[in-house]
């Protein structure tokens, strides 16, 4: 059986892409995005993969609003998120602290690596998410949802705006540049501290099938899992894995900053993220 799959090129799926995992039940038809967020949006609109890479937040806004996709527990991005903000030191010293009333940019208001941030921000350092003027350049990936942040002007750049004084910070964004500044400090010791307080490596990425596939072809889905698994084995050291516990965390973590923010309508349980086939497989 051959599966339209995206899947992007990561430390747990480089043994299945490069072909060393393999299957006698189903082919997977890789397609190519780059970066692999930009085939999030045709998943969730137009259901375009029979298997997909999807953002955590994506996906439970997904779920919300009843598109027919199942998630599989199969993590193939996660990281702290500590060190994906910036301030420009050219206008003094800014720390998470200083952020309410700010003017912050974020690509895409709805954002896995931003719900993250606003999260920390919010929970951990006392910021007021609704006193920040947000200013973004993109809009969710699913439809129905829509925000009321400020867009950015057609053809700015998040990173030249913050160079430019027209922004206080930037969230989910990294640069070598030497006038920007990380807005947590010591990001290692941060995210040491966060992690002993909520003993939570948040997961950005995960994968979901369609959900005619789980109906379908549950022996398909299950081979798809297996072979994610395999591959996931076969990385590196240091490449992080998720006990299911571990998994539960994270998501219950992220679920509860997506209520806040109003990225999606009620706390899902972890459980329902899954159908009764997937769920089988934590």
């Amino acid at each position: 059986m051959r599966l339209r799959t995206l899947l992007g090129d990561h430390a747990c799926t480089a043994a299945l892409k490069k072909g060393s995992v393999k299957s006698d039940l189903v082919t997977l038809d890789f397609v190519d995005y780059s970066p692999t967020n930009k085939g999030f949006k045709p998943m969730v609109r137009d259901g375009a993969f029979d298997v997909s890479e999807m953002a955590i937040v994506t996906y439970l806004m997904a779920k919300s609003f009843g598109k027919p996709m199942v998630l599989l527990p199969n993590v193939v991005v996660a990281r702290f998120q500590h060190g994906h903000a910036l301030y420009n030191a050219k206008s003094g010293t800014l720390t998470p602290a200083d952020l309410n009333g700010k003017r912050v940019g974020i690509r895409s208001f709805t954002t896995t690596t931003g719900a993250w941030l606003r999260g920390i921000l919010a929970n951990d350092y006392g910021v007021d998410l609704n006193s920040i003027d947000w200013v973004t350049f993109e809009d969710a990936h699913v439809a129905e949802f829509q925000d009321n942040t400020e867009r950015a002007p057609p053809g700015k750049a998040i990173i030249q705006m913050l160079l430019d004084g027209e922004l206080d910070a930037v969230l989910g964004e990294k640069s070598e540049h030497p006038g920007l500044k990380p807005l947590f400090p010591d990001v290692a010791a941060e995210e040491k501290s966060w992690f002993a307080k909520h003993k939570v490596l948040p997961i950005n990425h995960m994968v979901v099938v369609s959900e005619n596939l789980s109906n379908q072809h549950p022996n398909a889905v299950r081979e798809v899992f297996r072979l994610l698994q395999e591959s996931a084995a076969l990385a590196p050291a240091g490449t992080p894995r998720f006990s299911a516990e571990e998994m539960r965390r994270s998501l219950e973590l992220i679920i509860r900053y997506s209520v806040q923010q109003g990225l999606i309508p009620r706390a899902f349980a972890a459980d329902e993220l899954f159908d009764d086939l997937t769920r089988t497989l934590l």
